[in-house]
C-alpha cells in the first residue's frame, strides 16, 4: 500500500513539474552569429557553423538576391525594413538565400556590429511571442528565420502569426525582422482556404482571410524553376568554386542527364550533382565557416 502512494506522489510530482512554467534561461547573443529557439527550455542554442552556400555562388536568383540584401542592409543599419516571405518552388534557394544573405552582411558589417540569425521551427511558431520578448530588449539586431512555413488542415498558428508579426499593442521589436519561406504564396493549404470560403458569410471575407497572413510580410519574392542555362551557369560555378576540372561539355552532359533522374532543375539539384561529381573524382568541398 505504501509503495503504491509513493508512485502515486511521484506520478503527481512529475506532472506537476511538467505543468510549471518554464523559467528561461540566460540569452547571450555574443556566443554566435546564428542560434536555434528550443522553446521547451526557453533558450537560444548557439550553432557555431552554419550549413549555407556563399552568397556569390548563389545563381539565378539576382533580383531576389539584391532585394533580400537591400531590405537586410537597412535593417542591419537601424533603418526601417520589411518582413519578407520567400515563396515558390521547392529546391529554388529560398533559404539558401536567406542564410547566404546573413553571412555576406556580417562578412562587411561594421556599422552593425553584425546580425544574429535565429531559426525558429515551424512547429513552435505559436511560441514566436515568447521568443519576440526575448530578442526585443537585446542590444544586438536579429532575423528571425522560419524554413518552410504553412499550415494544414485545422491548423491556428496561422492566427497567432498575423497578431505577432503587426496586429498585436507592442508590435514587431524594432531590433528584429522576420524572414520565412513557404512552397505556397499564402503558406495555406487548399483545403484551408475552401473552409474559410464555406464559414465565411460574404466570399469577400474568404479572399481578405487567405491573403490577410501574406500581407503581413512587406516584401515578396518568387522564386521558380530555372531554365537549362542558368541551370548549367550554377554547376559551372559550383565546379570552378571547388576546383572540380571536368571538360565542360561533358560537364554539361553530365549535368543534363543528372536533371532526368531528378524531375526537375533548381540550384538544389545542381549542387546534390556537384556533390555526386566530387565524391566520383575524390574533390572535398569544404564550405567557408
Amino acid at each position: 500500500m505504501n509503495n503504491d502512494l509513493e508512485t502515486q506522489i511521484i506520478r503527481i510530482a512529475d506532472a506537476l513539474e511538467r505543468l510549471a512554467p518554464v523559467v528561461p534561461g540566460k540569452t547571450d547573443l555574443s556566443e554566435a552569429d546564428a542560434f536555434v529557439w528550443e522553446p521547451a527550455p526557453g533558450t537560444l542554442k548557439a550553432i557555431p557553423k552554419v550549413n549555407r552556400i556563399p552568397f556569390g555562388l548563389l545563381k539565378g536568383i539576382e533580383p531576389q538576391a539584391k532585394a533580400l540584401l537591400s531590405n537586410t542592409q537597412n535593417h542591419a543599419d537601424g533603418l526601417p525594413s520589411n518582413n519578407a516571405l520567400l515563396w515558390g518552388a521547392r529546391g529554388t534557394g529560398k533559404s539558401s538565400l536567406v542564410k547566404a544573405v546573413h553571412a555576406e552582411l556580417n562578412s562587411t558589417q561594421s556599422k552593425s556590429g553584425g546580425l544574429a540569425l535565429v531559426e525558429i521551427h515551424r512547429e513552435d511558431i505559436t511560441t514566436l511571442p515568447a521568443l519576440l520578448d526575448i530578442l526585443r530588449n537585446q542590444p544586438r539586431r536579429c532575423i528571425v528565420f522560419c524554413d518552410d512555413l504553412t499550415f494544414e488542415g485545422m491548423d491556428d498558428g496561422y492566427k497567432a502569426l498575423k497578431a505577432v508579426l503587426e496586429g498585436g499593442l507592442e508590435g514587431r521589436p524594432e531590433n528584429v525582422v522576420f524572414y520565412a519561406t513557404s512552397n505556397r504564396r499564402h503558406m495555406m493549404a487548399r483545403d484551408m482556404i475552401e473552409n474559410e470560403r464555406a464559414v465565411s458569410i460574404h466570399r469577400g471575407e474568404a479572399i481578405e482571410e487567405k491573403v490577410s497572413l501574406s500581407d503581413r510580410f512587406g516584401l515578396w519574392l518568387g522564386f521558380h524553376h530555372l531554365d537549362q542555362d542558368t541551370y548549367f551557369a550554377i554547376v559551372e560555378g559550383y565546379a570552378a568554386s571547388f576546383g572540380i576540372e571536368l571538360d565542360s561539355a561533358d560537364l554539361r552532359v553530365r549535368a543534363k542527364e543528372w536533371t532526368v533522374t531528378r524531375g526537375s532543375r533548381s540550384g538544389r539539384v545542381a549542387w546534390q550533382f556537384i556533390q555526386h561529381i566530387a565524391g566520383e573524382l575524390g574533390v572535398k568541398i569544404t564550405l567557408p565557416d
